[in-house]
């Protein structure tokens, strides 16, 4: 089922600061891929690879990048823009503004503790738990079955998505979003190995604290610190069914990929950037500035900045050779072979 936006093209144009030629007068009631717009939807096109679907495309109304000189087909419009890819995320953020649920509005099934203070235009969902002595600040959202434990505090203009589960005394920042599933603040992994085998639990007596605009995706999960705080800096966004262990620190601005894990103590740097599936031991910390590239793991600190790649993570170009020298082996050990031969003839 489509979603309908009812944006005309000057709007567009006049939210993206674009011109435009051809067609003004269609109406987009949706967006898509060039690869599968209709005549009422809106796409961009930003790179000539794409040049089979614009020509052959049925999209109403398309964002080009102004480099490219072309001509729209009849009852087709095009926007003309610097960058067409960001402009098309500018509509995207005003649909977006446009779809956030009525603000101030509590649901009868929400359960409140009396302890609790809930800031001014906040909306409670369905079936949502608010512990005691928790603070939840202005303009924030907290969608349907959600679990706050108690003395946590959230700051404003926060959405925390249904089934999300928030522990005993987390802090959450201004301007957060928490997507479904996620869950702040369960015990780290913490045991004493016994001599005879078994295990001691470690109590996780600390916290959680993230900063202000804090992205964390769906099923990503932030361990208790066993004392003080597993803490998340101002700007992170994490995706979806990251792990990130007790009395970690993750640096400002820092992106994670999704299936990222983060053991315990180890600290990443500012402006951090890991690919999917990277791993990171415990007790190591990385410094500003570092990508660290899909699938890699990284088993001691990373003291200067730049990219790093493979198992263990070492600098990129260092990696790519050898890799390179890797591939080539079997080659290599034919031609060892056959010398040894040679030397062994009569």
């Amino acid at each position: 089922m489509k979603k309908r936006y009812h944006l005309t093209c000057q709007e567009i144009a006049d939210i993206t600061g674009g011109k435009i030629t051809g067609n003004n007068s269609i109406l987009i009631n949706n967006l898509n891929r060039i690869e599968y717009a209709e005549n009422d939807e809106l796409t961009f096109y930003a790179d000539d690879k794409y040049e089979k679907y614009l020509i052959n495309g049925k999209a109403g109304c398309v964002l080009i990048d102004e480099k490219f000189n072309l001509e729209p087909k009849e009852n087709q419009c095009f926007i003309f823009v610097k960058d067409a890819y960001k402009s098309f995320v500018k509509v995207l953020q005003y649909i977006s503004k446009t779809q956030i649920p009525d603000k101030g509005l509590i649901h009868p099934t929400a359960i409140i503790d009396s302890t609790a203070k809930i800031g001014k235009n906040c909306s409670i969902g369905a079936y949502s738990i608010i512990g005691k002595n928790t603070t939840i600040g202005n303009d924030t959202i907290i969608k349907s079955l959600v679990t706050i434990g108690n003395n946590v505090d959230i700051g404003s203009n926060t959405i925390i998505h249904s089934n999300v589960v928030c522990y005993d005394e987390i802090v959450i920042g201004n301007n957060c979003i928490i997507h479904s599933g996620a869950v702040i603040g369960s015990d780290g992994f913490g045991f004493i190995e016994n001599n005879d085998g078994s295990y001691t639990k470690i109590p996780q007596l600390g916290n959680v604290v993230i900063g202000d605009n804090v992205e964390i995706g769906a099923n990503t999960t932030i361990d208790s610190a066993i004392a003080g705080s597993t803490i998340i800096e101002n700007g992170v966004k994490i995706d979806n069914l990251v792990h990130i262990a007790h009395n970690v620190i993750i640096g400002e601005n820092s992106a994670l990929a999704a299936q990222s894990g983060i053991a315990g103590s180890t600290k990443i740097g500012k402006r951090n950037r890991l690919g999917g599936q990277v791993g990171l031991i415990g007790h190591i910390k990385t410094t500003d500035d570092v990508i660290i590239a899909a699938q890699s793991g990284v088993s001691k600190s990373i003291t200067q900045k730049g990219i790093y790649f493979g198992s263990p993570a070492k600098e990129k170009l260092k990696a790519f050779r050898l890799e390179a020298i890797l591939r080539n082996l079997p080659d290599i050990y034919e031609e060892f072979l056959k010398f040894i031969k040679q030397k062994k003839a009569p």
